[in-house]
């Protein structure tokens, strides 16, 4: 259940999407409040989950990922047991950075990063492939991002 957010709430939210390494004070002069109850509401904040972290955005290109794969996935049967196993084996292969359950025709939805085109290959058949219960993969290559949101709305 989401928790009730007032407007500093919101300010705080704000601030920290865009900035996650800023300090409580300087946090606290930007959305007008002492750096007491500023901290206070960030760890009510933290506790009650809707904060799950703070992370360093690291480039993929820059750090070598130059292709995104998205990747649709169909299995031969869409039972409870066969959804999970393949969500824990996609899960545990590291090139997949994001995984989705679908609605429609497709089952899953992953976001795969690889260095090249054979890297992915390679991960096409000895890593996607080789999970039991996959009738179908289609697969799509993003050209270039063009809008990129850390936030949400």
């Amino acid at each position: 259940m989401p928790i009730a957010l007032d407007e500093i709430d919101r300010r705080i939210l704000r601030v920290l999407q865009s900035d996650g390494r800023i300090t409580v004070v300087d946090l606290a002069e930007r959305i007008g409040l002492s750096p007491t109850p500023c901290k206070r509401r960030v760890q009510r904040l933290e506790e009650t989950g809707l904060i799950s972290g703070y992370v360093a955005k690291i480039d993929r290109k820059a750090s070598g990922f130059g292709v995104t794969a998205f990747v649709s996935v169909e299995l031969e049967r869409s039972d409870a047991a066969d959804v999970e196993r393949f969500q824990k084996a996609a899960a545990g292969i590291e090139e997949v950075v994001t995984g989705m359950l679908m609605t429609g025709s497709q089952d899953f939805l992953l976001e795969v990063l690889v260095r090249d085109l054979e890297e992915y290959e390679q991960v096409l058949q000895y890593k996607l492939m080789k999970i039991p219960g996959v009738r179908n993969v289609r697969t799509q290559f993003a050209l270039r991002k063009f809008v990129e949101r850390a936030r949400i709305p």
